[in-house]
This record gives structure tokens, C-alpha cells and sequence, in this order.
């Protein structure tokens, strides 16, 4: 008999189809041990040396594969394959050797790329030894991550009170978040105008065009700085006659993508699909795992974590031969496409991308096996995968210059037309909206006809004003994209790093972008001013880049830990001696421009209006700006001027309007945030909540009257006729019909959803209402069926059943926690509560006080 041990249960049960009876597959669960969070799990002394400790939830797990093992001639190490699926192998097999039970027994790795008959027999076929270099790079990485949050963790909690943690990636994420609010806070408007003619051609048809070249001098975008220069101008323009000066077109192509890899995927699902990471790799997680397709259960995609960007040759002719006989000869190239000089900076293990196990298996074909999720996700595997081997798009670009008699002043029109479609008949780019370089689109903006030469009259020139927009907030997807260029962790990573920062509440999400909390802003000015070279980009990349040297062997991880652990403890023990008024005063002078005011000569001023000095203070509530001259002022604002300007706003009540039905609405201050009074007296007044992330300046008098008509009904539901109600809640803006209901994914969509929008969310959502601080459903409890959750609270994320509350580690990622784990922690979360509840009894019994001596009494009472 032989024994398999993969990572998943879902995994183990197909696995074992595919082998038969002579094999036992068995889960390990994840990981089945790890570093314990106290002092001198690893001993920088003793060349890095690891205390391991078997997780509760994996004892009842490694029992079980314990038990198999005594009785098996081999022993098959099946984890995923990569660092993480290699360093479960390796502690597996180290506590079958603690436990002898390999003396004498045959030990074989062996990985497969996806979850086929096919792919599992070669793999058991094909077995090799652990590999080393592997593991040494996840001892590396591992150590790392405790040396770095177990030792300046200690430090936010004593010197930032409010603060949770800190790690090695993902605190430089949470600076990337934070440098950006600093520069939407710190941005100043500037004016410029644009110039655009509308010619018209013999035939009376309008040309577009915009001014390229004036007073002999290019375009630039400040040419034109303020109306009058703009007007000036025109009135120049107007004086002059405009022939066509040239007429340009040219063919260009635009190739395919590549197929998918971890990043990619995640980046492209949040931008079409609206998936965060951690959603994203949860569907792809069971795509990979498999489903069941008359009664096999089968892997669809190869394995979700991978930074290759090629497929295999058999791959390869597979998607050749589909879109030969599918699709049209004429979508196929000469030769197949080869994608395997695209890699990601840090590119790990060289696996293959991210693609359907079997072309041939449409998502049509699919429709009645996958549930929304997985068959959204799986076409645009499948339609990226496909049409990376298709033929390129064909355009025509055309170009019109149009010139005044001195050519001192040209206008361009541009146009393109699609000639053929090629790989865009599969795949369609969504760009994404945070792309600052990107240019208006020409495509299919076909031009009038025109002759060289040919005189053309102005119908209209146009002088528009704009003024520079600040960089946007980063989104899921954008955020990714920079985390993978500036090379900073790993793609398989970004979920739990996202995931981290949200249920830490150093990011809030708004409009589906990140706005750091001023926790986040207090903790990355902390990390900033004294911990400066572990939060810096370029020290960060590059320690990925040691690591990965590690992975390829050319590296000694022990010599990597050494040189971090040698420079980081010497600024860890700096930064223990500093007292936390001086750590503040430091920040205060960090943090100055974007805290303080500025006087008339750009000065910062932090004088308070009592003659005191406004200094950043640390409360049990988080950061705040103070007086120093407290307990006698007790002023004080947040730390953000952003909000501390929303509330000089409202530092009085401000008249909206009236409602059609001649009521006062009136913008006040709350306690828990600005609200709409609507009403004329006090006793039909109603207060009305305005939905968190919509911008004050934002509320004029037709959106308070909508928000003041809530609940409005929308319609009514196809299927039972009920009425689809829109209204603002705890949540925010959400839709009701019955008992389902679903929260709008930006506040702003409360002005404009209409009729089908809503009818298609009632359709998607489950019933019941979703907290906000709901982060995951995990499923059903398997005794009573009551739902088994994951929250966010105010001291982390937690487990909820029923009425139990069972805290989950700091070092796991709440997004990743699955039924077996949770069980767990409630168990033990049980078993404490019983703990504690027995030793109040116990005590209580203990200290029963004996009854008071008369005599003793009345000397009480005398005295």
C-alpha cells in the first residue's frame, strides 16, 4: 500500500479516483506547523535554528497520516507545486522521521500542474527528491517574517497605542497607499485650456481636430494657461484660413496578450469582474481543485500560483487545432506564439501560466456545472488563454494635419479603423482607470473624406478649461500592479497582504480604492522615521531578489539572515531607548505638512488659539491632533485635515433647500458623521444618514431630496412580483426584494441605479443581509447548519457562531481560513471559556468568608 499526502481534501478525494485501491490519499490541511509566537522561536544565535509546533487544527490531521504511514511501503509528498507546497512536504516528512515511521520505507516527491488522470499518473511516475533549495528559501522568508513582526510589533503596541502589527511586506505596501493619500492631500489644481477646431469638408461633414502646433511652437499641455491666453488665441485662429497640409495612413497591429499568471489574473478579474484578490484566488483555488463532470471529478485550470507566462506545446496545439476548426483559419497564425521571455521581476518557480486543462472544454459546456463565480472566472481564463495563440487585431490609423498659409498654426485630426478583428474576438482589454498614460482611443473613429490642398472652413473653434486632476487612490488591481513592479512580495502573497491591511484597519475601502486609516498614516511615519531602511522599496525588492537567489542556489540562506538580522537588531534596540514623546515630536516634524495648517508665507503653523502648541497625541482611539497646554485647552481635531475640515464645515448647520413637499433639509453634524434633517417641526423631523464615501461638497438640493425620498421602490422582481426597494443603510446604499438584499459596490450608484441593475444584484444575492464587517462566509456549522463566519472587529479578525467569538492568530490570514480551522478555534475557544468559568467557581467556593464572632461584631460596630 501507498501512501499520497496532498495539501486539500477536495484534492485527496479526486487524486484517489485517479490512483486506485492501492493507494491512500490523505489532506495535510495547509500547513501543519509553525514558528509559536513567543521568545526564541528562532535563535539567532544558534545559526537561525526554528522551534516548530504542530497547529492545534493539524494534530487530529497528522495523527491520521501518522497512523497511515505505519502500515505503507511509500510515502508520496503530493503538495502544490511551489516554495510553500514544498516547505509542507518537508515538515511532513520531519515528523514522520520524529516519529520513525520512514525506517525502511521508500520517501518521493512528486508534483503535477494540474489535476488530470493524465497529469497525476506521469507525476507519480516521475517522482524526485525534496528539493532542497526550496525549503531553505522558505526558511529564509519564514524567519524573516517573525524576526520583523516580532520584534517591532512590541514596539507599536508600547510607543503607538492602537497599533496591531507590523511586517516586512506588508507595511511597505501600506506606505505605497499612504504616499499616495499624501499626494492627493498635498495637491494643487492647476489651470489650463485646450484648443479644438471642427472643420468642415465638402460634403458638410465635421472633422475633429485639436491644436498642435501655435505660433510656430508645439502644443504642449500648459500652452495655454488661463482664459484670456485661450481667447486670445482663438481670435487668432479665427483670422486664418486652414487648408489640408497632409493625409497619413498607416496599417498597425496589436498582438495578443499573454496568457495569465497570478497577477495578471488578479489584476484583470478586479478590473472585469469586480473580484478582489482574495476572491480571485478562492474561485481559481477550486477551478484548479476540480468539480464534478459525470461523475469524475476533474481539475479545469492548471495551478492558480505561478509566474510563467507560456504554455505547454500540447497546450499549444491544442488551443492551434480549436481555433483552426472553431474559430476560422483565418484567426490562426504561421506559427505558434511563445511567451516565455515575458517574465515578472522576481519571477519564482517556472511553472506554466494559468490555463483550462482541456481547450476543448468551452465555457458553454460548462454552464450547468459552475456556479457564477467559478464560470466567470474560468472564461476569462479560457478566452485569455486562447486568444494569446490567435492573430493579431488589424487597424488603420489615419492622420489629417490641417495648416494655416505660414504653417504657424496646425491642427490634427486622428481616426482609426478596424480592419480586422483578430485575437479581440475572443478578448477584449479593459484599460484600467489608473493608468495616468493613457490616451483618449482613436479606434473606430472613422474620418471624412479629404483632398490634399483642399481649403476648409472653421465651423467652430472651441476653448475648454480643465485643471490637473490629482493621482488617483489605488484600487485591488492597481495596487497589485505596483507591488509587482517595484518587485515587492509575491504574487501568491498579494491576497493575504491586502487582506491583512483591511482587518488590521490601517485601509479603508471607498469606491472599491484604498484610503489608509490615520492608524495606517501614524504607523508608516513611525516605520518611516525609524525603521526607514526596512520600508524602503528598493532594500525590499531587493531582499526578494535574495531570496530568490536562495530558491536557484545562489545564495546560503544562513548568510542572508545574518547580514538582516545583524543591521535590523542594532535599529531595534536604537528604538527601544527612545521615549514615545520624542518618537511623536519626530513624526510631528515628519508629518508637518500634511497635519498643520500653513501660515500666508507656506509656513506650518501649529499654534493653538489658547497660545499653546498643537502637537500629534496618541489616545486609546488612535492618533489626534492636541493642545499642549491640556488639561486648561482641551482642543483637539482628527489627524487628518481632510476630516478635520469636513467638520469646520459643519461647524454650523447648513441650508440645503426645501422638498417638493416644502420641507426643510438641513446638513448637520452628527455623532456618528454628517446627516440630512429634513422636516419643518420637531415632531415630524427625520434625520437621514448620507452614505459613507460620498463627498459633502457633493450634496446639492436635488441629491437631498433623493436621499430624503428613501426607501424608494425601484419596480418589482420578475419572478414573484415583489418590490425591488433601494435605501441607505448601517452598510450603506443597498437593494431589497424579500429577504434577499445586496449592497451597491460604490455609495455614488444610490443616484443612478436603475430598474435591470438591481433586478440582476436581487438575482446574485444570497439571503439575509451581510454585515459590513463580515469579511467571509466559510459554510455551515456540520451539527446545527448555523453559519460559521469570519469578522472584522475592533482587535482583529474573528470566528462567529452562535454567540461564540473565537480570536484568529495574528500570523493567519483570516481570508484563508477554512472549516477544519475554524472548528477548531472554537473548540478551543469553548474549552477556555469553560476553563475560566470553572476557576470563578473554584475561587469563589475558596474564599467563602466564615461568619464574624459576635464579640468581633460589636468592635466592628464601635469602631
Amino acid at each position: 500500500m501507498n501512501l499520497v499526502i496532498v495539501e486539500s481534501p477536495a484534492k485527496a478525494k479526486t487524486i484517489n479516483k485517479y490512483l486506485g485501491s492501492n493507494y491512500i490519499v490523505l489532506a495535510s490541511f495547509g500547513h501543519v506547523r509553525d514558528l509559536p509566537s513567543k521568545n526564541g522561536s528562532v535563535d539567532t544565535e544558534n545559526n537561525f535554528n526554528m522551534v516548530w509546533e504542530i497547529d492545534t487544527a493539524s494534530k487530529k490531521h497528522i495523527k491520521e497520516i501518522a497512523d497511515a504511514a505505519e502500515d505503507c511501503e511509500k510515502i508520496i509528498l503530493a503538495t502544490d507545486p511551489d516554495r510553500e507546497g514544498e516547505a509542507i512536504a518537508w515538515h511532513v516528512r520531519h515528523i514522520l522521521e520524529d516519529k520513525n515511521l520512514l525506517k525502511g520505507k521508500k520517501v518521493e516527491r512528486v508534483v503535477f500542474n494540474e489535476i488530470t488522470k493524465k497529469a497525476v499518473v506521469y507525476g507519480v511516475e516521475n517522482p524526485r527528491d525534496l528539493n532542497i533549495e526550496l525549503v531553505n528559501a522558505y526558511l529564509a522568508r519564514r524567519a524573516l517574517d517573525y524576526l520583523v513582526g516580532f520584534n517591532i510589533s512590541p514596539i507599536l503596541w508600547t510607543k503607538l497605542p492602537g497599533s496591531k502589527s507590523a511586517g516586512r511586506v506588508q507595511s511597505v505596501a501600506l506606505k505605497i497607499i499612504v504616499e499616495r493619500e499624501y499626494e492627493i492631500e498635498l495637491f494643487k489644481p492647476e489651470e489650463f485650456w485646450t484648443l479644438n477646431a471642427v472643420f468642415k469638408n465638402s460634403q458638410n461633414k465635421e472633422i475633429n481636430s485639436k491644436l498642435n502646433i501655435y505660433d510656430s511652437k508645439k502644443v504642449e499641455k500648459f500652452s495655454f494657461k488661463n482664459k484670456k491666453a485661450a481667447e486670445n488665441a482663438v481670435a487668432e485662429i479665427n483670422k486664418n484660413e486652414f487648408k489640408v497640409k497632409s493625409i497619413e495612413s498607416k496599417p498597425f497591429k496589436r498582438n495578443p496578450y499573454a496568457p495569465f499568471r497570478t497577477s495578471t489574473m488578479q489584476q484583470d478579474a478586479s478590473r472585469k469582474l469586480g473580484f478582489g484578490a482574495s476572491r480571485t484566488m478562492q474561485v481559481a483555488q477550486r477551478l484548479y481543485q476540480g468539480i464534478d463532470i459525470e461523475g469524475e471529478t476533474v481539475g479545469l485550470i492548471t495551478y492558480m500560483r505561478t509566474d510563467g507566462t507560456d504554455i505547454s506545446l500540447d497546450a499549444v496545439a491544442d488551443c492551434r487545432t480549436f481555433i483552426k476548426n472553431e474559430i476560422g483559419e483565418k484567426y490562426l497564425p504561421s506559427e505558434a506564439r511563445n511567451y516565455s521571455g515575458k517574465k515578472a521581476k522576481n519571477a519564482q518557480e517556472a511553472h506554466e501560466a494559468i490555463r483550462p486543462t482541456d481547450i476543448t472544454r468551452t465555457p458553454n459546456s460548462l454552464k450547468s456545472k459552475l456556479d457564477k463565480d467559478q464560470m466567470r472566472l474560468y472564461e476569462l481564463i479560457w478566452n485569455r488563454t486562447v486568444s494569446s495563440q490567435m492573430e493579431s487585431a488589424e487597424f488603420e490609423r489615419t492622420a489629417i494635419d490641417f495648416t494655416n498659409q505660414s504653417s504657424s498654426m496646425i491642427f490634427r485630426a486622428n481616426g482609426s479603423i478596424q480592419k480586422f478583428d483578430g485575437f479581440l474576438k475572443l478578448y477584449q482589454e479593459v484599460k484600467d482607470e489608473d493608468d495616468k498614460e493613457k490616451e483618449d482611443s482613436d479606434e473606430d473613429n472613422i474620418l471624412p473624406e479629404v483632398v490634399k490642398d483642399e481649403i476648409l472652413k472653421i465651423d467652430k473653434v472651441l476653448n475648454e478649461q480643465h485643471f490637473t486632476q490629482p493621482p488617483p487612490r489605488y484600487s485591488e488591481a492597481s495596487l497589485v500592479k505596483k507591488l509587482e513592479e517595484l518587485g515587492i512580495g509575491r504574487p501568491s502573497t498579494y491576497a493575504s497582504i491586502i487582506s491583512v491591511l483591511s482587518t488590521r484597519n490601517y485601509v479603508e475601502v471607498l469606491n472599491k480604492k484604498f484610503t489608509p486609516t490615520d492608524r495606517g498614516k501614524l504607523i508608516t511615519s513611525f516605520l518611516n522615521q525609524l525603521f526607514t531602511r526596512y520600508v524602503d522599496y528598493n532594500f525590499t525588492a531587493g531582499l526578494e531578489e535574495s531570496l530568490d537567489d536562495i530558491t536557484t542556489g545562489k545564495a546560503d540562506w544562513i548568510e542572508v539572515l545574518a547580514k538582516f538580522w545583524k543591521e535590523f537588531n542594532q535599529n531595534v534596540l536604537e528604538v527601544k531607548e527612545l521615549r514615545t514623546r520624542a518618537i511623536l515630536d519626530m513624526m510631528n516634524e515628519s508629518l508637518g505638512e500634511i497635519i498643520f495648517d500653513k501660515d500666508n508665507e507656506g509656513k506650518i503653523k501649529r499654534s493653538c488659539e489658547c497660545g499653546g502648541e498643537l502637537s500629534l497625541k496618541t489616545g486609546r482611539f488612535g492618533a489626534f491632533i492636541g493642545c499642549s497646554k491640556y488639561p486648561d485647552c482641551k482642543f483637539t481635531r482628527p489627524m487628518s485635515r481632510i476630516k478635520a475640515a469636513e467638520q469646520d464645515y459643519l461647524a454650523e448647520p447648513k441650508e440645503i433647500g426645501k422638498t417638493e413637499d416644502d420641507k426643510n433639509i438641513v446638513l448637520k453634524k452628527g455623532r456618528f458623521g454628517p446627516y440630512l434633517q429634513v422636516g419643518n417641526d420637531e415632531k415630524e423631523m427625520k434625520n437621514v444618514s448620507i452614505p459613507k464615501g460620498i463627498s459633502l461638497d457633493d450634496i446639492d438640493l436635488d441629491k437631498a431630496r433623493f436621499l430624503a425620498s428613501l426607501p424608494k421602490v425601484l419596480g418589482q422582481y420578475p419572478e414573484n412580483s415583489m418590490d425591488i426597494t433601494l435605501n441607505n443603510g448601517r452598510y450603506g446604499p443597498y437593494v431589497k426584494c424579500d429577504k434577499k438584499s445586496a449592497t451597491l459596490e460604490a455609495p455614488e450608484d444610490i443616484f443612478s441605479i436603475g430598474l435591470n441593475k438591481a433586478i440582476t444584484m436581487i438575482a446574485d444575492a444570497k439571503p439575509g443581509r451581510r454585515s459590513s464587517n463580515e469579511i467571509k462566509l466559510i459554510g455551515e456549522h456540520p451539527e446545527d447548519k448555523k453559519p460559521v463566519k469570519v469578522m472584522k472587529g475592533s482587535y482583529g479578525p474573528y470566528i462567529k457562531y452562535k454567540t461564540i467569538n473565537a480570536t484568529i492568530p495574528d500570523d493567519k490570514d483570516p481570508e484563508s481560513v477554512t472549516m477544519e480551522e475554524a472548528l477548531d478555534l472554537i473548540e478551543k475557544r469553548l474549552e477556555y471559556d469553560s476553563t475560566k468559568k470553572g476557576k470563578k467557581i473554584k475561587k469563589k467556593t475558596a474564599k467563602k468568608r466564615k461568619p464574624k464572632k459576635k464579640a468581633d461584631k460589636n468592635k466592628d460596630e464601635e469602631k
